[in-house]
């Protein structure tokens, strides 16, 4: 039984990611969940009391792979430099990922606070990720320049998500650019 429960919850979740890529947050409904999985709308509620706990639980399910993966291809790289361009270039290469996607789009929508706080205590995990290399660089302020730096990511992640006329590889070099080099390139 336990284990049914278990992949049932993990079927609405890949159900959730796909509504949530395909047609942002306006697509993720519970009917729209029932649907997808073959369950009756009121099994849903099962498994989940609203919308934001579906939220909730893919942030808690998906952000820990990636931060891992930004974290391991940091750790590949040598220099500071080259730990803040890993750093960056990671988590523009997770944009195309389905599960990022949903995430973007959950983050744009009408959420909760408690899923909001979830994302944002995530996102914290992922600067503290680069201030030790900001910090080995002689930063002197390596929290807020992380900070600052994270920023120009989320912003780089908007462009590609949203199909600007520049190619994505294109917003990538032009971050990283950013991140090292600053407004003078």
């Amino acid at each position: 039984m336990a284990e049914h429960r278990t992949m049932q919850r993990r079927a609405l979740l890949d159900a959730a990611r796909a509504l949530l890529s395909e047609g942002g947050t306006e697509a993720l409904t519970f009917p729209a969940l029932a649907e997808r999985t073959g369950l009756a709308r009121s099994s849903v509620y099962e498994y989940f009391r609203s919308r934001a706990a579906v939220v909730e639980e893919l942030c808690a399910v998906d952000f820990p792979v990636w931060a891992a993966e930004v974290e391991a291809a940091m750790e590949a790289a040598g220099t500071p430099e080259d730990r803040i361009e890993a750093y960056v270039r990671s988590q523009l290469a997770l944009v195309g990922d389905r599960r990022h996607r949903a995430v973007v789009a959950i983050s744009a929508g009408e959420l909760d606070a408690g899923a909001r706080e979830k994302i944002r205590a995530a996102h914290g995990g992922l600067v503290a990720m680069v201030v030790a290399a900001l910090s080995d660089l002689g930063h002197a302020e390596p929290r807020l320049a992380a900070m600052l730096l994270q920023g120009v990511v989320d912003v780089a992640v908007r462009r590609i998500e949203l199909g600007a006329a520049e190619d994505p590889e294109v917003i990538t070099r032009a971050a990283v650019t950013m991140a090292l080099r600053g407004v003078t390139g």
